[in-house]
């Protein structure tokens, strides 16, 4: 695939944000539909994957061999099992928390191991100190959680 330019890798995240909201509460309903949460998860994952199988097809993208996946560090794999994880538990919370206040604790979640993974290089990530600038914005946005969490 082409090289996003500057603008588009800033604004990815913006979009990828609003759509992950939209999803919570697509597959909220899609849970009471089916009346599963495992199941609507599935329907979810089924649908990206058939809509992901077809963009690869469209833009002729290279397959790995069976023996590339062979190769591949089986923890490479938990990727999947993470995304699986975290719709399941977003379907789950969804009916209970409002989606503000579940995504603020998602965020929390997410800034927290986040700035572990970058203070030591975790995982392959580039890796970037924790400094107290870092910190107090993390802290704020733990704050910030709490606050829109407060009854």
């Amino acid at each position: 695939m082409q090289q996003l330019s500057p603008n588009w890798v800033i604004l990815l995240p913006i979009i990828g944000g609003v759509a992950v909201s939209t999803q919570a509460a697509i597959n909220g309903q899609l849970r009471e539909q089916v009346n599963s949460p495992l199941v609507a998860a599935f329907v979810s994952f089924f649908v990206g994957t058939v809509l992901l199988g077809m963009l690869i097809l469209l833009t002729r993208q290279q397959v790995p061999s069976l023996n590339q996946f062979v190769g591949i560090a089986p923890h490479k794999y938990l990727g999947g099992f993470l995304g699986a994880f975290f719709v399941t538990s977003i379907i789950l919370a969804v009916q209970r928390l409002s989606i503000a206040n579940m995504f603020a604790l998602v965020i929390t979640g997410q800034l927290v191991i986040a700035l572990l993974y970058d203070h030591f290089g975790l995982l392959g990530v580039r890796q970037n100190p924790i400094t107290l600038a870092r910190l107090a914005g993390v802290a704020f946005l733990i704050l910030g959680a709490y606050l829109i969490n407060k009854k």
